[in-house]
């Protein structure tokens, strides 16, 4: 794919910039950190830069870009929750376009259930006053009620925290097993063994040829345990499987929600529970890349210019949940969330007797809810602090027992 000069020039910076950080390294640098620099470094990274990242004319779409259906389901459960706490405040993480947040509050104030305060915990400044503007034409009136932060509130609140595409953007760290405890070039590994027949590599990047590559690594005593604790979950994986995970998700669950006194938290992602997400068969990872509606496994491709995501493992969202002070309080796929919380009721009130725009919002929804489309590579899992109600969003089916 072609890029235009102001593209070009900015990944050029990127790539630059990252062989220099790989070079200070010693010459390799763990991929977890890579990809936190390919997404994160200021002015350079992903989500730094001023590229159009979502819709038609982004590198992917998410559910609000879809349909304002997700995001009035979406509102009918926060309406659930803030009519129990009979007051609260909103706080999105990673507020995309400012789509999401505009149908909540829209769906919210046709409720009679306005927010106290929406805040948006936003990190880009390019995004947020992308957020700022499209809030502006749509809602003039409510743009009062929102505020932009770019670290976790200091004071407690009560309320509900959304993470909708959050945690997939999350650096992760790559790690292959082998059956053999002799390394590539013939030596003897003496770290990294799990048992006498599986070694761990940790998978990281150096730089050959004037490009980037993988270069493999003997893995550190945490990974080692890590990575045997999950292996003892499933079936014995093949010689050269390679996987990932999350260091740092405990960590950032606990930072992002521990101003939450009292109230739920709604994490919506693709992902798996762990059972699934580390099968044998799935040899080769989640990892995934977008640029201009095109996956790939490259995260090297684009630097600067490209997503790089990897799917979730709710499993362990569940366990940082709970070492956060969290009562995991539901988990399903999508389509069963919305359906929940009644999305054909949604499409009739959005339509207002409009057949033909009903017709449209039939589409929206079946992209929403269809296993082959968002309907069931999504996930949505509820947790709640201080309180203890029925979610209607989890009540067709609830998935808890899976984690």
């Amino acid at each position: 794919m072609t890029l235009d000069d102001a593209a070009t020039e900015h990944s050029a910076r990127a790539r630059a910039h990252l062989m220099n950080q790989i070079e200070a390294a010693g010459g390799w640098l763990a991929f977890e950190r890579f990809m936190d620099l390919a997404l994160y470094a200021p002015a350079l990274g992903y989500y730094s830069g001023g590229a159009q990242k979502l819709g038609a004319d982004g590198d992917f779409t998410t559910a609000p870009e879809v349909s304002r259906l997700f995001g009035a389901c979406v509102a009918v459960q926060c309406a659930e929750i803030l009519s129990e706490l009979r007051s609260g405040s909103v706080l999105e993480i990673g507020a995309g376009s400012g789509r999401l947040a505009a149908d909540i509050l829209a769906r919210l104030e046709s409720e009679g259930r306005l927010p106290e305060r929406y805040s948006i915990l936003e990190i880009s400044a390019d995004l947020r006053e992308r957020q700022r503007a499209y809030l502006e034409r749509r809602l003039p009136h409510l743009l009062a009620r929102v505020h932009w932060l770019d670290r976790p509130p200091e004071q407690p609140f009560e309320g509900v925290i959304l993470a909708n595409e959050v945690l997939d953007a999350l650096p992760v760290a790559r790690f292959r097993w082998r059956e053999s405890s002799v390394d590539e070039s013939g030596a003897v590994n003496k770290s990294g063994a799990v048992d006498e027949l599986g070694v761990v590599d940790e998978l990281g990047v150096a730089i050959s040829g004037g490009q980037f590559t993988w270069e493999a690594r003997n893995a550190n005593a945490a990974m080692t345990r890590i990575c045997a604790e999950l292996s003892t979950r499933n079936d014995r994986w093949d010689d050269g499987y390679v996987s990932e995970y999350c260091p740092r998700m405990s960590a950032w669950v606990q930072s992002v929600t521990q101003p939450l006194a009292r109230g739920a938290v709604l994490w919506i992602d693709y992902g798996l529970p762990r059972a699934q997400y580390y099968l044998p068969e799935r040899r080769d990872g989640t990892l995934v890349c977008h640029y201009r509606h095109r996956m790939s496994g490259d995260p090297f491709a684009h630097v600067g210019l490209q997503d790089i995501t990897a799917w979730v493992d709710f499993t362990r969202v569940a366990e940082a949940s709970r070492d956060a002070g969290l009562d995991v309080a539901g988990f399903t796929t999508q389509a069963h969330f919305l359906a929940g919380l009644q999305i054909d009721r949604e499409m009739q009130l959005a339509a207002g007797g409009d057949e033909n725009l009903f017709a449209r919002l039939g589409s929206e929804a079946r992209q929403l809810l269809l296993p082959g489309e968002m309907g069931e590579r999504f996930k949505v899992m509820a947790c709640l602090r201080a309180m203890d109600i029925p979610l209607s969003g989890f009540k067709i089916l609830d998935l808890r027992h899976t984690l």
